[in-house]
């Protein structure tokens, strides 16, 4: 199973969806499906600006459990 933990650390960065979207150049909407776990993929692009943003890695972003 993977697991997104973008709210997470948005929440751990005190920022905003608004915020976290204008500084990586991200749609709102874009953001806000992520947060709120509401998307069934990501683009890599997408995944290298959230990680610029919120200087984190892809393994902060997003995990893999076994099932």
């Amino acid at each position: 199973m993977i697991i997104n933990n973008i709210s997470t650390i948005i929440g751990m960065r005190k920022m905003t969806i608004s915020e976290t979207a204008k500084l990586a150049g991200i749609a709102y909407n874009t953001v806000y499906n992520l947060y709120y776990n509401k998307t069934s993929g990501i683009d890599f692009q997408t995944i290298d600006k959230l990680c610029k943003v919120l200087d984190c890695t892809t393994n902060d972003l997003i995990r893999y459990i076994p099932d």
